[in-house]
């Protein structure tokens, strides 16, 4: 069998626009964000993202004085993140989205929260991200969750500060499979001639027969397989802390920047 046929980028041609978000206001559009990074695990309080919005661009941020986000489970990490949906059990269970570890219970209830989770579609972001050692940022989507096992990810693009040079960043993308027996775990970290302290444009087309991911318009990997259920997205950059523990070393604040999002689905035939 041969290799599906992927979209033009740049054409677009057969998918209409659904959302066309340009930070152009000075509020977070809360019809499309959800302003907490899974406050099921930790609280809305204590999961809350540091964040500013500027010159038509959404700053995530990390501040010196932002605590971890959830210190009982999750240790010093630091996180600013955004989702476009939010679902998890009742208090004490352990149902809920992005379970990282076998330890975790809710410990805040949230109401169920459909913003944007889509089943197919093309999506594109324009970032830049730090080169801070300790630091990443990231766009990703997941399944809703409601079914335990319609838990997969699509990481459309993983970049670490350690990672980034002036004429070089590897960018992390690929599928993950978490609770997912029909997906089988595909990863990729490749080197691309970029600098991505500059804007950058990150995309993938999902589809029911594969997920294929390009930087700047051109194809980077091609994943013959695909996640079969509606997925929100999760946006978001961290700090980790340091081998001894300590808070994540300066300088401060780190910042994320987001240009621009856009999402579309196939046009109606």
């Amino acid at each position: 069998m041969g290799r599906r046929e992927l979209i033009d980028p740049v054409a677009r041609a057969g998918y209409e626009l659904v959302v066309d978000e340009e930070f152009s206001g000075d509020r977070l559009d809360t019809s499309l964000w959800f302003p907490f990074y899974l406050p099921h695990w930790s609280s809305r309080v204590g999961s809350a993202p540091r964040y500013r919005l500027a010159d038509g661009k959404l700053h995530l941020l990390i501040e010196q004085d932002q605590p971890p986000w959830c210190p009982e489970f999750d240790g010093g990490i630091r996180a600013s993140c955004l989702q476009t949906g939010e679902f998890s059990g009742s208090l004490g269970s352990r149902a809920g989205q992005i379970r990282f570890s076998a330890d975790v219970v809710v410990r805040e209830e949230q109401p169920e929260v459909r913003l944007f989770v889509p089943q197919y579609g093309f999506f594109e972001m324009r970032a830049r991200v730090g080169d801070d050692p300790s630091g990443m940022a990231a766009l990703w989507m997941v399944g809703f969750e409601d079914r335990p096992q319609q838990s997969a990810e699509i990481c459309i693009f993983e970049i670490f500060g350690r990672d980034v040079g002036a004429g070089s960043t590897a960018v992390g993308m690929g599928l993950h499979p978490f609770g997912d027996p029909s997906i089988t775990d595909d990863f990729v970290r490749p080197v691309l001639p970029i600098d991505a302290r500059e804007f950058h444009d990150y995309a993938v087309e999902w589809t029911p027969d594969h997920v294929a991911f390009f930087v700047d318009s051109a194809l980077v990997t091609v994943m013959e397989q695909s996640p079969g259920y509606p997925m929100q997205f999760m946006l978001g950059t961290y700090a980790f802390p340091a081998e001894d523990g300590a808070p994540p070393p300066g300088p401060y604040p780190k910042e994320f920047v987001v240009d621009r999002f856009r999402g579309y689905r196939r046009a109606a035939a």
